[in-house]
């Protein structure tokens, strides 16, 4: 069994490189990275999408990154004890709720408030960011809370020997010993940001251009690749796809070499 799925894991990985190579090849080498979508003029660059995938990945991991710390801490001396229960359920609940209803939540609640708080369609990068953060919270914070817990409780005797509070103990010996477990929650949220196509689908608008502004509308690679598939169009808008999704299997591969390399340090 577990050659068979390594085998087909690794064909799939070969296809979508070979695929990939493949674009590269039949459009031309590098205009793929052009800053330019024009279907009619036959101009395909995937370089805006590119550009607002990591922006949106970056800034929405950033959000989710302090959440998860706060709530971390929260849960680990900060709050008194039945706030950290009713913390730990909401964030479990979290959990179970699909990405359909974060995204269906935000069309009818988020996107109106952006909208008439701070103009423009209410479907752009703020938007898209603030649910990719709250949608990556519950995963880093239980990463986190799980390095955090085990530290706490081997260091709590010398932090108490020491006179220490909870807030002492947490913030100078809890927090800097587990540095690379938060190092590893970052990466690992960066790489869901990167790779959740619903929610940029549904609430960063779809406009193929450069994001300057919180504001603006964009499309990011994720969301190229599912409005492709479902129009079933080829040219070059399929070699484009194609591109993208070798591009996100390399990103997304190299989030778990780098992952993997800190937790072996850790463990070392």
């Amino acid at each position: 069994m577990a050659l068979s799925v390594s085998a087909i894991l690794g064909t799939v990985i070969a296809f979508i490189l070979v695929s990939g190579i493949e674009a590269l090849v039949r459009g031309q080498g590098l205009s793929l990275f052009g800053s330019v979508w024009n279907p009619n003029a036959g101009r395909f660059g995937i370089l805006t999408m590119i550009q607002c995938s990591v922006l949106l990945a970056l800034s929405s991991l950033c959000l989710s990154w302090c959440l998860s710390l706060g709530c971390c801490c929260m849960m680990n001396g900060l709050a008194p004890k039945f706030i950290a229960k009713f913390l730990m359920t909401i964030l479990t609940l979290m959990t179970a709720i699909p990405t359909v209803v974060y995204g269906f939540a935000a069309v009818f609640l988020l996107v109106p408030i952006i909208r008439d708080a701070l103009g423009g369609t209410g479907f752009c990068w703020l938007t898209a960011s603030m649910i990719l953060a709250l949608q990556g919270v519950p995963t880093m914070t239980f990463i986190m809370d799980g390095a955090v817990r085990s530290i706490a409780e081997e260091t709590k005797i010398t932090a108490s020997a020491l006179g220490m509070t909870s807030l002492q103990h947490l913030s100078r010996i809890v927090l800097p010993i587990a540095s690379k477990s938060m190092l590893s929650a970052a990466i690992l949220g960066l790489g869901r940001t990167v790779g959740d196509a619903l929610i940029p689908t549904m609430l960063a608008g779809n406009a193929i251009r450069f994001a300057m502004s919180p504001l603006d509308s964009m499309r990011t690679l994720t969301a190229h690749i599912s409005l492709v598939l479902s129009s079933d169009i080829g040219g070059g808008e399929h070699l484009s796809l194609l591109l993208a999704g070798a591009l996100l299997l390399t990103f997304c591969a190299l989030i778990s070499i780098i992952s993997r390399r800190l937790v072996r340090r850790k463990t070392s």
